[in-house]
Formats: structure tokens, sequence, C-alpha cells
């Protein structure tokens, strides 16, 4: 098997980012990465870009009373009962009592926890309901330079491409970047519109990008305003599409 083939190696580096790749073909794949250093280097880069989408989820911190209604479940106070306690008229003992009223505190200290734990889960419910659904990202391309260090990473979904720039890229003033598209048919290249320079862009990806079949995208340099005759004029860089 070809671990340095362009696919095959961003698909086995982004499984063991995420933690997919277990067992054996973990291993296996550590051992590859002290052997060849474009496979560490592609496995450095999915890192670099899975920290990013991460560092976009804003964290949530839970109120004090969901933590407290967790440690009441794990550590429940210990009801400790007297076997020579007194007894009352009626053969109960004061401890019994004790015990019992104890035991019906705890219960709904737990209850109270549990049930404000339930609602909480009901207000991200509700939350996460009322926010506009996103399109979950179906498939990555990415654009290096010759040292392997990404320039553009590209994300397409059923409803938008993102292209975000990553600060490796040294950009030049007087000229354009210009993404296109090879057809599945092999016909001739197709745009996709001018690249950012800076920051991110997200626009809607033509029906003919989301056909699986097309595989390859391209990055050329044309003058201010793009492409003069709507063909790639210096073609720098192409890469593969592939899923995530």
């Amino acid at each position: 098997m070809n671990y340095l083939n362009e696919q095959r190696r961003n698909a086995l580096a982004a499984e063991y980012v995420l933690g997919t790749l277990r067992g054996k073909a973990r291993a296996r794949y550590q051992k590859l990465m002290m052997q060849y250093q474009l496979i560490a280097e592609t496995t450095a880069l999915w890192e670099q870009y899975l920290g990013g989408l991460n560092q976009r989820v804003p964290p949530v911190k839970p109120p004090p009373r969901v933590w407290e209604a967790i440690c009441a479940q794990i550590d429940p106070a210990s009801v400790t009962e007297s076997a020579n306690s007194p007894s009352s008229s009626d053969g109960t003992s004061d401890d019994n009592i004790v015990a019992f009223e104890r035991k019906r505190r705890k219960q709904s200290r737990l209850f109270s926890g549990v049930a404000a734990a339930a609602a909480l889960m009901m207000a991200v419910l509700l939350v996460t309901l009322s926010e506009p659904v996103v399109a979950p990202i179906e498939r990555v391309a990415i654009f290096s330079d010759t040292d392997n260090q990404p320039l553009w990473i590209i994300e397409i979904s059923g409803d938008s491409l993102n292209v975000r720039v990553t600060d490796a890229l040294a950009a030049v003033s007087d000229k354009d970047y210009q993404l296109w598209m090879a057809p599945a048919d092999g016909g001739a290249p197709i745009s996709l519109g001018l690249l950012p320079k800076n920051g991110d862009i997200t626009r809607i990806p033509p029906e003919m990008l989301l056909d699986k079949n097309v595989t390859v995208l391209a990055v050329s340099l044309e003058p201010l305003g793009g492409s003069p005759n709507g063909s790639p004029t210096d073609v720098l860089y192409h890469t593969n599409i592939f899923s995530v």
C-alpha cells in the first residue's frame, strides 16, 4: 500500500487526529510518521485544521447545580443506623425516624438536581432547535506551497463553499488568484470565482461541484479582476478533494 498517495495520506491523517484510527492501525501510523516526514507534516496540517474547527465552537459552562446533582449521584452521604437505639411506643426507633427523614431530604435534593439538569438540557435543546441548521462539511481541499504549508483551505457542504486563507499566503497586490474545478467529464476547467487574499469567504457552490466525481481543484494567477478569457492563465497549484 502506498501511504504517500495524497488522498490516502490525508484520509489516514484525518482519522488519526480525530481518534478513529485505533489499535494496530494507529500504532502502524505512528511508525509511519517517524519514518516519513511528509506523513508527519500532513498530520500536523490536519491537527491545525481540525483544531481551528474546534476553536469555532463556543464552550458552554453548566450552572453549579448540575455539578452538585452529579456529585450527589456519584457519592451520596451514607446513613448510619444504630442497632441499639431506643424505640418509641409504637416500636419505631428514633434513629429509624431520623434516617427516614434524612433519606427523604436526600431524595428530594436529588430529584431537584435531576429536574434542574433536565430543565437545562431542555433549554439547550430549545436554543439549538431555534438556531439555523448548518449543513455539515462533506469534503475538503487544501492548497499548499512547495514547503507543504497550507495556503487556502476549501470546505464544501451541500449549501456552501467556504474558503479560509492561512497566514502562510504571501499575496501579491497587482494580481488576483482564481479557483477552478476540473469537470468529471474531462472538459475545460470551470471558474469558481476569485480567491480571497486574507480572511474567509463563503459562497453558494455550483451544483456541478457537488458531484462526487469532481475530485480536482486548481488555483491560477490572473490579472486583477480574474481571467480575461475564461480559461486559467498561469496555474500555480492543484489539489484533490477528499471526503471528511
